[in-house]
Protein backbone atom coordinates (compact mmCIF):
# COMPACT_ATOMS: atom_id res chain seq x y z
CA UNK A 1 0.00 0.00 0.00
CA UNK A 2 1.37 3.53 -0.91
CA UNK A 3 0.58 6.69 1.58
CA UNK A 4 0.48 9.80 -0.48
CA UNK A 5 2.06 12.34 2.28
CA UNK A 6 0.82 15.31 1.74
CA UNK A 7 3.91 18.84 1.42
CA UNK A 8 3.78 22.29 1.89
CA UNK A 9 3.31 24.44 -0.81
CA UNK A 10 5.74 27.95 -0.68
CA UNK A 11 4.51 30.77 -1.96
CA UNK A 12 6.86 33.81 -3.89
CA UNK A 13 6.72 35.51 -0.54
CA UNK A 14 7.80 32.50 1.46
CA UNK A 15 10.38 31.70 -1.07
CA UNK A 16 11.88 35.47 -0.77
CA UNK A 17 11.24 35.74 2.76
CA UNK A 18 13.98 32.28 3.48
CA UNK A 19 16.64 34.05 1.31
CA UNK A 20 15.87 37.77 3.05
CA UNK A 21 16.59 35.78 6.56
CA UNK A 22 19.45 33.90 5.74
CA UNK A 23 17.57 30.01 5.71
CA UNK A 24 18.57 29.79 1.95
CA UNK A 25 21.35 31.28 0.71
CA UNK A 26 23.55 31.47 -2.72
CA UNK A 27 24.84 28.06 -1.70
CA UNK A 28 21.69 26.19 -2.08
CA UNK A 29 21.00 26.88 -5.74
CA UNK A 30 17.81 26.94 -6.25
CA UNK A 31 14.11 28.18 -7.41
CA UNK A 32 10.51 27.95 -6.77
CA UNK A 33 8.46 25.98 -9.31
CA UNK A 34 4.67 25.78 -8.98
CA UNK A 35 5.20 26.02 -4.88
CA UNK A 36 7.93 23.78 -4.69
CA UNK A 37 11.58 24.27 -3.91
CA UNK A 38 13.84 22.70 -6.53
CA UNK A 39 17.53 22.34 -6.89
CA UNK A 40 19.25 23.90 -10.36
CA UNK A 41 21.34 21.24 -11.86
CA UNK A 42 24.88 21.80 -11.24
CA UNK A 43 26.56 23.62 -14.72
CA UNK A 44 28.67 21.66 -16.98
CA UNK A 45 31.54 22.89 -18.80
CA UNK A 46 29.17 22.57 -22.28
CA UNK A 47 26.34 24.69 -20.43
CA UNK A 48 29.20 27.40 -18.86
CA UNK A 49 30.66 27.72 -22.35
CA UNK A 50 27.12 28.56 -24.07
CA UNK A 51 26.69 30.71 -21.15
CA UNK A 52 29.10 33.04 -21.54
CA UNK A 53 28.63 33.02 -25.82
CA UNK A 54 25.26 34.12 -25.19
CA UNK A 55 26.21 36.67 -22.84
CA UNK A 56 29.14 37.45 -24.79
CA UNK A 57 26.64 38.09 -27.72
CA UNK A 58 23.44 39.19 -26.52
CA UNK A 59 24.88 42.58 -24.39
CA UNK A 60 26.08 44.67 -27.34
CA UNK A 61 23.01 43.78 -29.45
CA UNK A 62 20.64 44.44 -26.81
CA UNK A 63 19.31 47.87 -26.71
CA UNK A 64 19.82 50.35 -24.06
CA UNK A 65 16.67 50.26 -22.14
CA UNK A 66 16.95 46.33 -22.25
CA UNK A 67 19.53 44.12 -19.78
CA UNK A 68 20.78 40.68 -20.02
CA UNK A 69 21.31 38.89 -16.65
CA UNK A 70 22.78 35.54 -16.05
CA UNK A 71 21.02 32.64 -13.36
CA UNK A 72 18.48 36.10 -11.88
CA UNK A 73 15.35 34.83 -10.36
CA UNK A 74 12.13 36.19 -11.96
CA UNK A 75 9.03 36.38 -10.19
CA UNK A 76 6.15 34.80 -12.86
CA UNK A 77 3.64 34.69 -10.28
CA UNK A 78 2.98 33.78 -5.98
CA UNK A 79 3.89 30.14 -6.52
CA UNK A 80 7.00 30.40 -9.17
CA UNK A 81 10.41 32.23 -9.38
CA UNK A 82 12.54 30.22 -11.87
CA UNK A 83 16.11 30.63 -12.53
CA UNK A 84 16.63 31.27 -16.18
CA UNK A 85 19.98 30.87 -17.53
CA UNK A 86 19.90 33.96 -19.43
CA UNK A 87 17.11 36.30 -18.99
CA UNK A 88 16.64 39.75 -21.52
CA UNK A 89 14.62 42.51 -18.98
CA UNK A 90 13.74 45.19 -19.41
CA UNK A 91 16.87 48.26 -17.62
CA UNK A 92 14.40 49.95 -15.16
CA UNK A 93 11.09 49.48 -13.57
CA UNK A 94 11.01 46.60 -10.70
CA UNK A 95 14.04 46.99 -8.37
CA UNK A 96 14.87 46.18 -5.77
CA UNK A 97 12.20 43.26 -6.19
CA UNK A 98 12.37 40.59 -8.52
CA UNK A 99 11.30 41.37 -12.30
CA UNK A 100 8.03 40.39 -13.17
CA UNK A 101 7.06 38.56 -16.04
CA UNK A 102 5.64 42.23 -17.26
CA UNK A 103 9.48 43.15 -17.29
CA UNK A 104 10.86 40.00 -19.38
CA UNK A 105 11.64 40.20 -23.34
CA UNK A 106 13.26 36.89 -23.45
CA UNK A 107 14.53 33.94 -21.45
CA UNK A 108 16.51 31.14 -22.78
CA UNK A 109 17.44 28.02 -21.09
CA UNK A 110 20.66 25.82 -21.48
CA UNK A 111 19.49 22.18 -22.05
CA UNK A 112 22.12 19.27 -21.76
CA UNK A 113 20.99 17.72 -18.67
CA UNK A 114 17.27 19.06 -18.43
CA UNK A 115 15.69 19.50 -21.71
CA UNK A 116 12.82 18.17 -20.61
CA UNK A 117 12.02 19.07 -17.26
CA UNK A 118 13.04 23.01 -19.41
CA UNK A 119 10.82 22.36 -22.69
CA UNK A 120 7.85 20.59 -20.21
CA UNK A 121 8.10 22.73 -17.24
CA UNK A 122 9.42 26.09 -17.53
CA UNK A 123 8.54 26.82 -20.37
CA UNK A 124 4.71 26.51 -19.85
CA UNK A 125 5.09 28.73 -16.97
CA UNK A 126 7.20 31.02 -18.86
CA UNK A 127 3.75 30.90 -21.74
CA UNK A 128 1.23 31.25 -19.31
CA UNK A 129 3.03 34.16 -17.11
CA UNK A 130 2.70 36.02 -21.16
CA UNK A 131 6.76 36.24 -21.78
CA UNK A 132 7.20 36.95 -24.95
CA UNK A 133 10.09 34.42 -26.03
CA UNK A 134 11.89 31.56 -24.45
CA UNK A 135 14.61 29.89 -26.33
CA UNK A 136 15.85 26.44 -25.42
CA UNK A 137 19.33 25.96 -26.30
CA UNK A 138 19.41 22.22 -26.99
CA UNK A 139 23.11 21.27 -26.62
CA UNK A 140 22.82 17.42 -27.25
CA UNK A 141 20.58 17.99 -30.74
CA UNK A 142 23.15 21.03 -31.64
CA UNK A 143 20.21 23.40 -31.91
CA UNK A 144 18.56 26.41 -30.53
CA UNK A 145 14.05 26.36 -29.99
CA UNK A 146 12.84 29.58 -30.38
CA UNK A 147 9.05 30.06 -28.69
CA UNK A 148 6.72 32.76 -29.32
CA UNK A 149 3.18 33.59 -28.96
CA UNK A 150 2.53 32.78 -25.91
CA UNK A 151 -0.56 31.32 -24.79
CA UNK A 152 -2.19 30.13 -21.42
CA UNK A 153 -1.51 26.82 -22.57
CA UNK A 154 2.26 27.25 -24.00
CA UNK A 155 3.68 29.01 -26.80
CA UNK A 156 1.82 28.33 -30.30
CA UNK A 157 4.75 28.76 -32.35
CA UNK A 158 8.48 26.96 -32.27
CA UNK A 159 11.22 26.66 -34.67
CA UNK A 160 14.06 25.22 -34.51
CA UNK A 161 17.70 26.86 -35.37
CA UNK A 162 20.31 24.28 -36.01
CA UNK A 163 24.32 25.47 -36.88
CA UNK A 164 24.85 27.05 -39.69
CA UNK A 165 22.02 29.35 -38.97
CA UNK A 166 21.06 32.42 -36.79
CA UNK A 167 18.55 33.10 -34.43
CA UNK A 168 16.67 36.06 -34.76
CA UNK A 169 14.70 37.47 -31.50
CA UNK A 170 10.95 38.27 -32.68
CA UNK A 171 10.74 40.44 -29.57
CA UNK A 172 14.29 42.70 -29.79
CA UNK A 173 14.54 42.88 -33.59
CA UNK A 174 18.64 43.88 -32.95
CA UNK A 175 19.06 40.49 -31.37
CA UNK A 176 20.39 38.04 -33.87
CA UNK A 177 22.70 34.82 -32.89
CA UNK A 178 24.70 32.49 -34.76
CA UNK A 179 23.77 29.13 -33.63
CA UNK A 180 27.55 27.64 -34.29
CA UNK A 181 28.76 30.90 -32.04
CA UNK A 182 26.57 29.73 -28.98
CA UNK A 183 27.43 25.40 -29.62
CA UNK A 184 30.94 26.53 -30.63
CA UNK A 185 33.46 23.47 -32.41
CA UNK A 186 32.64 23.01 -35.98
CA UNK A 187 30.28 21.11 -37.75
Amino acid sequence: MVILMPYYHFTAGEYERMIEVGILTKYHHLELIRGEILTLEPISPPHAFCSRMLTDLLVPNAPDEVRVTVRSPIRLSNESVPQPDVTLICAAGYEPAYPGAGDVHIVIEIADTTPEFDRNTKLPLYAAAGIPEAWIVDIAAERIERHTEPAADGYQLIRHFGRGTVVESVAIPTVAIPVDAVLGGDE
